[in-house]
């Protein structure tokens, strides 16, 4: 997939949209309904300190979603393999 046809590069705000800075956003999941966060760069390996403040960034979000519940990060990117994103579920 190329960006030009990727949903995630697109960013549309069709969902509840939580935070967006120059180089994430997070709104909830078309799917799953519960927060994701998008890398804005078309690829799908942020560099460590990237994901790790992408994850910081998602955590702030969750912790009010799931109002204490406990939750973790997913990952996997299982239908938009090529734009990192990464899913915060209940556990």
């Amino acid at each position: 997939m190329s960006p030009s046809d990727c949903q995630l590069c697109e960013a549309a705000p069709i969902t509840t949209q939580y935070f967006a800075d120059e180089e994430c956003w997070i709104a909830d999941c078309l799917v799953c309904h519960v927060p994701m966060v998008v890398w804005r760069r078309h690829d799908p390996s942020p560099p460590v300190a990237v994901r790790a403040r992408l994850v910081q960034r998602l955590s702030v979000v969750a912790d009010d979603f799931f109002s204490g519940r406990p939750w973790y990060v997913d990952d996997h990117m299982r239908l938009i393999p090529d734009h990192y994103h990464a899913h915060a579920r209940v556990r």
